[in-house]
C-alpha cells in the first residue's frame, strides 16, 4: 500500500518520473510550481530567490529519481528538498551580507568614481575568465538565463532542449563557477557569485 495522501494519477506520474519520463517530470513541475515558489517566498521575500530554490529543487529530483520511494508522499519529498534549500540560502545570505559589509567597509578609501570603476572592471574581467571554464553550450544557457533574463522554458525552446536539461546545465555552471573562483583563492568567492547573478 501506497500513503494515503498520494493521488493515483500522481503516483503513476512518480513512477514514470523513475522510468526517466521528461513529460512526467514537467507535468510534475508544473503541478508544484506555484505552492512551492510560495512557500519558499515565505522565508526568503524574494521570488527570484524562491525560482531559484525551486529549479533546483526539481534538478534533484530529476538527477535523483531513480530512488525516489513510489510509495512515499511525493509532496512531503518535496518539501523536504525545499526546506532544506531555502535554509541553506538563508545561511548564505547571511554569510554573504556580513561578506560584503566587510569588503565594503575595506573599501571606504575608495570614493574616488575612476578607482570604484577600476574595481568593477577587474571583477567583470574576472567573471568573464570564470566563464571561459564551461563548456560552450553551458556558457550559452547561462548567459541566457542570467545576462538576458530568460526563463528556462523559453531558452529550452530557443534552443531545442528539455527544461530539465537547461536546470542542470545552470546547476553544473554555478558549481562549476563557484570551484573556479575558490581555486583562485578569491576574496568573497560567494559574493562574486552572488554579484553574477544578479548581472554584474
Amino acid at each position: 500500500m501506497y500513503a494515503a495522501d498520494i493521488s493515483i494519477d500522481e503516483r503513476a506520474l512518480v513512477l514514470q518520473l523513475i522510468e526517466g519520463d521528461e513529460d512526467a517530470f514537467c507535468e510534475l513541475y508544473a503541478a508544484y510550481k506555484n505552492r512551492l515558489i510560495y512557500f519558499a517566498m515565505r522565508f526568503l521575500k524574494s521570488r527570484e530567490y524562491a525560482e531559484d530554490i525551486f529549479q533546483d529543487a526539481f534538478t534533484i529530483v530529476w538527477q535523483s529519481r531513480r530512488f525516489i520511494n513510489p510509495d512515499a508522499s511525493f509532496s512531503a519529498y518535496l518539501y523536504t528538498i525545499m526546506r532544506n534549500r531555502i535554509l541553506n540560502q538563508l545561511r548564505d545570505l547571511a554569510n554573504r551580507d556580513k561578506l560584503r559589509e566587510q569588503i565594503f567597509s575595506q573599501a571606504v578609501n575608495y570614493t574616488n568614481e575612476t578607482k570604484d570603476e577600476i574595481l568593477v572592471n577587474d571583477l567583470r574581467q574576472f567573471i568573464s575568465r570564470a566563464l571561459q571554464q564551461l563548456t560552450p553550450r553551458q556558457r550559452e544557457i547561462f548567459e541566457m538565463s542570467r545576462e538576458r533574463q530568460m526563463s528556462h522554458r523559453e531558452i529550452a525552446e530557443a534552443l531545442g532542449i528539455s527544461v530539465n536539461t537547461v536546470q542542470e546545465s545552470i546547476s553544473i555552471s554555478l558549481r562549476t563557477l563557484r570551484t573556479c573562483l575558490e581555486k583562485n583563492s578569491v576574496i568573497g568567492a560567494e559574493l562574486v557569485l552572488f554579484l553574477i547573478c544578479l548581472n554584474l
